[in-house]
């Protein structure tokens, strides 16, 4: 359990010195109490009472009493002092104890408890290493990525004759759409358990082989817990998982994106002192390279065509004295309001302006509610941006980004560029917006009531012959509406009929239009460098016929048709990388399970099923976390899903971006655990592998 990254941690000379004066109070107490056991009448009312007879015992008790009682009043009224006495020397002698076992952790099992820390900080220190995850207010549950660890060596218990076990019966869940994911199921994670190995009372002292081969006899079993059943004791064994082994696997470079706010509203450097400490930290460690946003509403806040780059040309500078690499993200989109924003980047003022002459240029719902967010597909042909048409504003955008830091492109420098393709950047609509009352696991609404949205949804059904079939679904239901509750996506739904598969079809083929149209001009921009566009992970909903928080996010993705396979070849078209993030529990404030279960959600399914899309074009495949995490369980998560076990093929991600950098993640034990992870990824090889 213990490594060699860290001998001490939290420990200092205060420390040492506390220890041992908390070791020369413990001898003293113990003498005290040697001592005042020796003289205390109580000692001799419980051994007289345990060596006479059970005929004998309430006599010899009562005859005690009456002795005592006719000493004097004195004894008994000193009774209460000597109680408290005893009772402040087991709790010294407790605290020592506990002293003793705390400064053992810091030094010996890479703990990072702090000074003052009680029985419950190592519990939880215990319980978080078992894999288990602890809440700060306490809240304990299994983590559902202990199925990331092989078992290391057959599965048995070696037990005394009287001994007996019972092993949880494990079932291989079958994968949605005959898609193999290589991993075992939730279920099985959380029964990677034992119990049942039965220790006679009779026989305390007889040792039983636990594990994998420690012996255990009189001494307690560390990491188990123990019941009682018909006179036996049932000893609750968790199973030693051992950690994969990454060394000689792929190197896949890994970069730490960048705070949201490192460049401010007047495009400058935010804090260029402290970022500049920041990235001299992650390059101690050897991260790769930084992942940073161009905000649209930055660089041409106030006029068209008036670009504003110095506060990235000073970070870029930064950056490339520190000899690191750059991914950069093309961010056409606002910033503030979802979930992780820390700071709020509106769209370029002058965009503004048209907007609130003409608000279709914005996502449209049903209700009418405009969502300045992003602009509307229905504008990508369409000359309302000051004589331009919203494409051909992203194309200026770029070029004057590639002129502007050419001699980056060409000493390799910058490595990527991520092409923000709707809402968050991602390829999708604006199906779940939290302005608007969205809450999880609601399906979110259909975003096609702008003019130039309904305008092409008329010519599609017009092409059709059907011209009737040129308005969007209306039962639907609300943002937080489930499946069952409507007439379009409930078992059997209009979804699956005429005009159902009509109006989806063309909903998600303007959302693959888009990015067509983006992603050719982004190749022609930056032609010679890696590009790639992000998709989003709705796993609510997945185990449904009609998956419905996809189809409103633009995914035709039901259980009788793959939505993902013209997506990735879309973007094989153009050569772009996909980005789909490691998915993860939406909110932090229920486990996980719980989750999953109430939204009849599938995370590890979806990504399975976007990864082979990829995969089965030979598209290149990038990803990131999707909530921040600091654990070692979330980061084996991560390994796991960037280098698949036993793949036939080998395959693996292309690249990885951490979610980003900020004062928590250089915490000690935190960043600790962040190089563990980034070691891994680049395959080398460790010899501190956790057993």
């Amino acid at each position: 359990m213990a490594t060699d990254l860290q001998k001490l941690i939290g420990a200092s000379e205060e420390d040492e010195d506390e220890d041992m004066d908390v070791k020369e109070e413990d001898d003293d107490d113990e003498d005290a109490i040697e001592k005042h056991l020796s003289t205390s009448p109580i000692v001799g009312v419980d051994v007289l009472i345990g060596s006479t007879s059970n005929s004998n015992r309430f006599h010899s008790y009562s005859q005690m009493q009456e002795q005592v009682g006719n000493s004097g009043g004195g004894s008994r009224r000193c009774r209460p002092l000597e109680e408290k006495e005893r009772t402040k020397l087991r709790e010294r002698h407790r605290r020592a104890i506990t002293a003793r076992i705390l400064a053992g952790l810091r030094r010996h099992g890479n703990y990072n408890l702090r000074v003052r820390a009680d029985i419950n900080d190592v519990i939880a220190a215990l319980a978080r290493e078992a894999g288990w995850v602890v809440l700060p207010d306490g809240t304990t549950y299994p983590s559902r990525s202990q199925a990331s660890r092989p078992v290391s060596g057959p599965s048995m218990v070696d037990t005394s004759p009287s001994s007996q076990m019972m092993i949880p019966q494990q079932t291989t869940p079958i994968s949605p759409r005959g898609v193999s994911t290589g991993y075992r199921s939730s279920v099985e994670y959380n029964s990677c358990r034992m119990k049942g190995v039965f220790i006679p009372n009779s026989s305390p002292q007889t040792p039983a082989m636990v594990g994998d081969g420690e012996q255990t006899g009189g001494q307690a079993l560390i990491g188990c817990s123990i019941d009682t059943l018909d006179g036996k004791q049932i000893v609750d064994i968790p199973l030693k998982l051992s950690e994969r082994d990454f060394a000689g696997t792929a190197y896949i470079p890994v970069f730490v994106m960048l705070p949201l706010g490192v460049i401010n509203l007047k495009c400058e450097l935010a804090d260029p002192d402290g970022l500049l400490k920041q990235l001299m930290i992650l390059k101690t460690i050897n991260v790769d390279g930084v992942s940073v946003n161009c905000w649209w509403g930055i660089v041409e806040a106030h006029a068209p065509q008036e670009y504003n780059w110095n506060g990235y040309r000073r970070l870029f500078q930064m950056i490339r004295e520190l000899n690191l690499k750059l991914q950069i993200v093309m961010s056409f989109h606002a910033c503030g309001g979802n979930v992780g924003d820390d700071v709020c980047i509106p769209l370029p003022h002058w965009v503004a302006e048209i907007g609130r002459s003409n608000p279709d240029i914005y996502f449209t719902d049903r209700e009418g509610r405009r969502n300045p967010e992003s602009l509307s597909w229905g504008v990508d042909k369409e000359r309302v941006l000051k004589g331009r048409t919203a494409i051909e504003v992203y194309f200026d955008y770029m070029r004057s980004f590639r002129v502007e830091f050419n001699e980056y492109f060409e000493d390799g420098i910058i490595s990527m560029i991520e092409v923000g393709l709707g809402p968050c950047g991602e390829l999708r609509y604006p199906s779940s917006p939290v302005k608007h009352g969205w809450r999880y696991p609601g399906i979110g609404a259909f975003q096609c009531w702008d003019q130039y949205m309904l305008k092409s949804l008329r010519k599609a059904a017009d092409e059709r012959g059907q011209a009737f079939w040129a308005r969007g679904p209306d039962n639907v239901g609300s943002y937080n509406s489930q499946p069952q509750e409507t007439g379009f996506f409930c078992e059997g739904g209009d979804y699956d009929g005429y005009y159902g598969r009509f109006f989806l079809g063309w909903y998600s083929q303007m959302m693959i239009d888009h990015g067509d149209r983006i992603l050719s001009m982004a190749k022609l921009a930056f032609e010679g460098t890696c590009i790639a566009a992000k998709l989003s992970g709705i796993h609510w909903w997945y185990r449904t016929a009609s998956h419905a928080a996809e189809l409103t996010t633009g995914y035709y993705n039901p259980s009788n048709k793959d939505g993902y396979a013209a997506i990735a070849a879309m973007l094989k078209k153009h050569g772009a990388a996909m980005n789909f993030p490691c998915l993860h529990s939406p909110s932090p404030d229920q486990p996980e399970e719980f989750q999953l279960t109430e939204a009849l959600a599938d995370p590890n399914g979806l990504t399975w099923q976007v990864m082979n899309a990829a995969w089965d074009v030979c598209l290149p495949m990038v990803s990131e976390n999707s909530i921040p995490c600091f654990d070692w369980a979330s980061y084996s998560r991560l390994l796991n899903r960037a280098k698949p076990l036993n793949d036939p093929e080998g395959r693996h991600f292309l690249a990885f971006t951490y979610l980003r950098l900020n004062p928590l993640l250089l915490e000690r034990h935190n960043f600790m655990e962040f190089e563990r992870f980034l070691n891994r990824m680049h395959g080398e090889a460790i010899v501190d592998i956790k057993q």
